[in-house]
């Protein structure tokens, strides 16, 4: 074949990776609502604008370009900056934890560090173990690794060693699961733990929410069970995940996973590939804004507004829609789950609905990729005040009733068989 006739035979066109037409619309609806006006956006986990430290911030930018040019606008080491990776171990040292510097690698927030995770854990076709419903924002990150999915079924009582076994990885969000806004109890934690040194399965814990604790007092992390007596976390099977998203600001784009040597540094040589090096400034600010307390100072703030919001949204939910969607009281985090009591509703028709209407809400099929999970909702209570929750609400039950869905109709048990099976 000769060089003319390979060009003459290729297909018009790019041609793009098979993955891309599996992708779902949910997190481009919710950042394209913040431009629809009037619309109460109920879906995506986003923050108060008025919690965001924005003058602290600008002033710690400022004067972080003026102390460390080089860091903040120059290139800089792939695993982070060494003052912000020593101070990140330093918190949680103070937790208990035996981190040193070698244990923490920084990352662009949460996302990318699930996108290094799959990238050095897995080839196309293996399988993840996790709760189902879980993450979305997960899901996307690994999809070009093709990986299949298995329910581990933590609240059902399975055999976890056996659900984890040959498994590539186990995720889980043990505080405040995104979506349904669960809090894995500490028998839990120590089963979840106890399965995954028996099985040899490495145990991620994704920790966005942590700090979100409005009810009671909070849990030990697996990190910090799993490490509790160790002189390091060079045996640790637990590979954690934090961000400054829910803490500070989102826009930061700061994170880290704390693992054992070995595996930061094989997450190190794929982050290279990523984008070379995370972002200098952010990272100043971000050490900056831990050694200076601002994260301390914020927070009384974000618990309060966020607690009363969360209240405010189920007594709402209460008020119009308790006929048609069942869910429990989250003890904190961003979201509430709520399942539909008549298995015949078409979520993405509520959706689109309910949007015409003037209400975005989350439907729950993106966080099942298995297809076991009945029709779901997910719905936050931080972005919008009390009074558009409760007035979302509403717009959200006229949406039933448009929809012809009846009041109080249930079509299965309370507990749902494909999860059980």
């Amino acid at each position: 074949m000769t060089d003319r006739s390979l060009i003459d035979s290729r297909p018009a066109g790019p041609r793009f990776a098979p993955w891309l037409a599996k992708t779902n619309p949910f997190t481009s609806r919710n950042i394209a609502a913040a431009s629809i006006p009037g619309l109460i956006n109920l879906s995506g986990g986003m923050p108060d604008p008025s919690l965001l430290p924005a003058k602290a911030l600008s002033a710690i930018a400022a004067q972080a370009i003026l102390d460390y040019p080089d860091d903040c606008l120059g290139y800089g080491p792939t695993p982070g900056l060494a003052d912000l990776r020593e101070t990140v171990a330093q918190r949680f040292r103070a937790r208990g934890v035996p981190a040193k510097a070698e244990n923490v690698l920084i990352t662009a927030s949460g996302t990318q560090a699930l996108d290094l995770l799959g990238k050095i854990f897995t080839t196309s076709g293996d399988t993840i173990a996790c709760e189902i419903p879980s993450y979305a924002g997960a899901f996307d990150a690994w999809r070009p690794r093709n990986p299949t999915y298995r329910h581990l079924g933590l609240r059902e009582g399975r055999d976890l060693a056996a659900r984890m076994a040959g498994a590539a990885f186990t995720y889980m969000i043990p505080n405040f699961s995104n979506p349904t806004g669960y809090l894995v109890t500490l028998e839990e934690r120590q089963k979840l733990l106890a399965a995954a040194r028996v099985s040899g399965t490495p145990l991620v814990e994704d920790d966005p929410y942590g700090a979100l604790f409005y009810d009671g007092e909070p849990l030990p992390t697996l990190l910090e069970l799993a490490s509790k007596g160790q002189e390091n976390l060079d045996d640790c099977p637990i590979i954690h995940l934090g961000s400054l998203s829910k803490q500070l600001a989102p826009g930061m784009r700061v994170g880290w996973i704390i693992a054992a040597p070995e595996t930061i540094r094989m997450l190190s040589t794929a982050k290279q590939a990523s984008d070379m090096c995370s972002n200098g400034l952010a990272q100043r600010m971000a050490v900056k804004a831990m050694q200076t307390g601002l994260i301390e100072e914020c927070h009384p703030r974000i618990i309060a507004l966020y607690r009363a919001r969360r209240n405010a949204l189920c007594a709402a939910m209460a008020r119009h829609i308790g006929d048609y969607v069942r869910w429990e009281v989250p003890a904190g985090g961003m979201f509430v789950w709520g399942t539909l009591l008549d298995t015949t509703v078409d979520v993405e028709r509520l959706v689109d609905l309910g949007m015409q209407a003037g209400v975005l809400i989350g439907p729950g099929e993106p966080f099942d990729p298995l297809g076991i999970v009945p029709p779901s909702i997910r719905l936050s209570f931080t972005y919008c005040d009390e009074a558009k929750l409760d007035q979302g609400m509403a717009r959200l039950a006229q949406t039933f009733k448009a929809m012809g869905v009846q009041p109080g109709a249930r079509t299965y048990p309370a507990t749902s068989p494909s999860l059980t099976s």
